[in-house]
């Protein structure tokens, strides 16, 4: 397994005197290249849950397989030359986790089939015209956000609720995506939505402080800028008393209040089916977008909870689905 930052390549097989097993003999490795925009709990998730899936499924790192493990480092423009070298080294499918990466992988799909992982709205990101059938070289797995579901929880903890800020980064598609759910179903329940936006922590930890001086509640979809943050936003929120609504499980994990939605382990799992369908010779483009909108959980942050003197309704403690997150 090769893993770099910002693609330190070498070659698999320098060169026949160096290193034994690599004659034009034997069966083709499968190349496989992971590429993920930032590391952050959310989509660190998938990665290991993808790779314990590949063992499960039967290939061995080194053996049976070669992964070539990428992260951009929250910069997009590092995508560019990342998934070129994916192409140069000859990969057999590309594994692109989060929107920014599975846009820039999107390039090579005419030659390269790629897998999508933890995509909001693949059909809005241009990835896919259709989830049943994707069609050209591209599916994957989405994380599509219960924008209503996490709403209709804040307000079942605080009927009172009245005002909700959003905090997210506006060059992220999944979350102007989540944003515009957001405000119609915000409207509908008579809520005024705040935004407040950042291209970088030091931005969002600015909106943030003004946004805890204004609202009831604060929301963040599954935003890969204030996800790869999240510990010290939500130290913020919660400072000022503020319930801390997340678009994952993993956020809720990193210090967010609560959250309805499904374990992440479970997009690299399903993201792990899919590559090893591709590797046994089926289409991409044949394979359905998996989406994620049932059996969800209920998570919540039992630290958060005590620290806000919160007590969940009986409705939310009787439920089957319900996690706590910390005990």
């Amino acid at each position: 397994m090769k893993t770099r930052s910002l693609k330190l390549l070498s070659a698999f097989c320098v060169s026949a005197t160096l290193l034994t097993g690599c004659s034009s003999a034997e069966k083709k490795v499968p190349k496989v290249g992971v590429a993920q925009i930032v590391s952050h709990t959310s989509l660190n998730t998938i990665r290991d849950a993808f790779s314990d899936r590949m063992e499960e499924l039967g290939y061995k790192d080194g053996e049976t397989i070669e992964y070539d493990y990428a992260d951009a480092a929250g910069q997009p423009s590092n995508l560019t030359s990342i998934m070129s070298q994916f192409s140069d080294e000859g990969s057999d499918v590309i594994v692109a986790i989060a929107t920014p990466t599975a846009q820039a992988a999107a390039n090579y799909a005419d030659t390269i089939p790629v897998v999508f992982s933890a995509v909001s709205d693949p059909i809005g990101a241009g990835l896919v015209s259709s989830l049943e059938k994707p069609g050209g070289n591209i599916t994957g797995t989405s994380d599509e956000v219960q924008v209503d579901q996490i709403i209709d929880l804040a307000l079942q903890i605080n009927p009172d609720l009245k005002t909700m800020g959003f905090l997210y980064n506006a060059g992220e598609a999944n979350s102007v995506s989540n944003l515009e759910k957001a405000k119609a179903y915000c409207k509908e329940k008579n809520i005024e939505l705040i935004e407040g936006t950042g291209k970088d922590m030091t931005e969002l930890q600015s909106s943030a402080s003004v946004l805890v001086e204004k609202v009831d509640a604060m929301f963040s979809p599954n935003d890969n800028t204030v996800a790869s943050g999240f510990v010290a936003l939500s130290k913020i929120a919660m400072d000022a008393g503020i319930p801390y609504y997340t678009g994952a499980d993993s956020m809720v994990q990193d210090g967010g209040f609560a959250t309805v939605g499904i374990n992440y382990d479970e997009l690299g799992h399903e993201t792990a089916n899919m590559v090893d369908e591709i590797l046994k010779g089926k289409k991409a483009g044949d394979i359905p977008v998996k989406v994620f909108k049932d059996d969800l959980n209920i998570y919540v942050n039992k630290a958060y909870l005590e620290k806000l003197n919160i007590t969940l309704p009986e409705s939310i403690q009787n439920d089957d689905n319900l996690v706590m997150v910390g005990e």
